[in-house]
């Protein structure tokens, strides 16, 4: 017996995210979970070295067309990687996940980020990174040539990626508010899609008297915004409440 059947939009709903994930992350992908609760979210992940450098980070360039051509058709791709977006480039990031998919929408941390803060009326940041410090300075320097001045910075200076997913969030607590401590700002930001921030961003915030925004806070608010969804309400924090 052939059976009929009729066509609907699929698991994947109406719109669908797509979200590149770095082999040695156990962060993001349980984070943005509920972030994206009725919507498609299909992730794929991407090789990558232990050691964060600026030579390692770059290597991920060449397996992005590869790895986002595993996806099915999305309508906004994340690369999860702030550090690799920043060395390699926005540009040239977008560029080779364009190659496997040509029509799709892309952000990455740092440009979500950035947009983060005009959204907010950003232009005073402090700046938590857990980087050894070229990586950070590269980072740096991205933010600073966005317009933003950076008032205070503080890292916990680690190369290896496993550490910095073991790295507890009352420690990225207490980061943030040594930092924040040092000059006036009017944002935090803790990079980095493998440090754990989505259970403390509020009580930061409460402390601070400032937004706090992570990498992934960043980044499934800007995905969200690039398919003309609504955020309030879909993550924690100031940037998930404001309009």
């Amino acid at each position: 017996m052939k059976l009929d059947f009729e066509r609907d939009s699929g698991a994947r709903g109406d719109t669908a995210f797509g979200l590149v994930v770095l082999q040695t992350d156990e962060t993001v992908e349980p984070e943005l979970r509920g972030v994206f609760g009725g919507y498609g979210l299909y992730h794929t992940r991407i090789p990558n070295e232990p050691e964060v450098t600026p030579e390692t980070l770059a290597r991920m360039e060449a397996d992005l067309p590869r790895v986002t051509g595993l996806l099915p058709s999305v309508d906004v791709i994340g690369y999860g990687c702030t550090s690799a977006s920043t060395v390699i480039g926005s540009e040239r990031v977008t560029a080779a996940i364009r190659q496997a998919q040509p029509s799709v929408a892309v952000t990455n941390p740092i440009d979500a980020t950035i947009a983060a803060c005009a959204h907010l009326g950003v232009k005073r940041l402090a700046f938590v990174t857990p980087y050894v410090a070229e990586v950070s300075a590269a980072m740096q320097a991205k933010l600073e040539a966005a317009g933003l001045t950076i008032t205070a910075f503080g890292s916990f200076e680690q190369i290896e990626d496993a550490v910095v997913a073991r790295i507890s969030e009352r420690s990225t607590l207490a980061a943030i508010g040594q930092v924040a401590a040092q000059a006036e700002a009017d944002a935090v930001f803790a990079s980095c899609t493998n440090l754990r921030g989505f259970g403390i961003i509020e009580q930061a915030e409460a402390a601070t008297g400032i937004p706090v925004m992570t990498s992934n806070l960043a980044l499934g608010w800007h995905m969200l915004r690039l398919a003309g969804i609504t955020t309030a309400g879909r993550g924690p924090g100031r940037l998930f409440s404001s309009q």
